[in-house]
């Protein structure tokens, strides 16, 4: 008898020095290599996602207080998924099993029909598909379709921990490219408006030492290049890992693993791309409402940086 790995299928992509492993559980990113450097924190095919490493976050990205939100004058109350703060978190699809829609040397791409539920009663057709090129690494491009008969609200985010190689995060350089934090509370559910990151231990505009600095926040403000990208980077000796949020991201939830296991706490960088912020089914802030028949697509992606680069 053979036994199956708790992340299901392995998809296995290569572009030039690039090497990644896609699961089938959640169509997650497993692992990403450079030269046979990890850029993020990568886990075994039999273990489930440590801390949420990889993992890909939809229709919404994040916590909902309560898991209880209204819409168009009807309320709705969603499993609570985080029992110990009494929060809805990070979706519905992470635990489910993607189906293969294709697989090459140098893409894959997953597809999963999210049917109605008690507390999120709407349909949507899902896909995500990952590339690899030699030149520019890993391209993650999210696409949501309402494919029912009512609108529906959502958000997507992905949860990759990024690494520079160093045993602590400490001694990392971090850049953020985000001029606003936004406050929340101990069950992370935004406690304020956001505020300036300016004279703040979280302004990581220039690059600079992590430290000791403890960070579970969301950021927004980005600053963008010519091409609409928002750059966060994580460095340590001049080599490490650079993730871009196209348009459409406009938060980062940044993470210094501080509540993780010993093995894991505060070894890499949680640097999440989210098209809304915490609690945004209940705010409303940044949440997108599908039309039926609408569909929208977003991109990230992640290179290396410098020596290993």
């Amino acid at each position: 008898m053979t036994l199956a790995a708790l992340t299901g299928a392995q998809y296995e992509i290569t572009g030039g020095d690039y090497l990644a492993v896609v699961t089938e559980l959640g169509a997650g990113l497993r692992a990403l290599l450079h030269r046979d450097r990890p850029l993020v924190t990568a886990y075994d095919a039999d273990e489930l996602p440590p801390g949420g490493a990889g993992q890909l976050l939809l229709p919404w990205p994040n916590r909902i207080d309560g898991g209880h939100y209204r819409l168009a004058g009807t309320e709705y109350q969603l499993d609570l998924s985080e029992p110990a703060a009494g929060n809805a978190i990070h979706g519905l699809t992470r635990w489910s099993s993607w189906s293969l829609a294709r697989h090459d040397p140098h893409a894959v791409v997953l597809h999963l029909a999210l049917l109605g539920r008690t507390g999120y009663p709407f349909r949507l057709d899902l896909t995500v598909e990952y590339q690899l090129s030699g030149d520019s690494g890993l391209m993650a491009s999210v696409t949501a379709h309402n494919a029912g008969s009512r609108p529906a609200p959502y958000g997507t985010g992905s949860h990759p921990y990024l690494t520079a190689g160093a045993p602590a995060v400490d001694g990392c350089e971090l850049t953020l490219p985000v001029s606003q934090w936004l406050p929340a509370d101990q069950r992370g559910i935004p406690s304020g408006p956001p505020s300036d990151v300016a004279g703040t231990q979280f302004d990581f505009r220039a690059a600079r030492e992590i430290g000791t600095v403890t960070l579970d926040h969301a950021f927004t403000g980005l600053e963008r290049d010519e091409a609409g990208l928002a750059w966060a980077r994580l460095t340590s000796d001049g080599a490490g890992t650079a993730l871009w949020a196209g348009p459409g991201y406009g938060w980062l939830q940044v993470f210094t693993g501080d509540t993780l296991g010993p093995e894991r706490r505060r070894r890499a960088v949680a640097i999440e791309p989210m098209t809304c912020p915490p609690n945004a089914f209940v705010t409303g802030t940044d949440l997108l409402t599908l039309e039926p028949g609408q569909t929208v697509t977003h991109r990230w992606g992640i290179q290396a940086i410098g020596a290993a680069g």
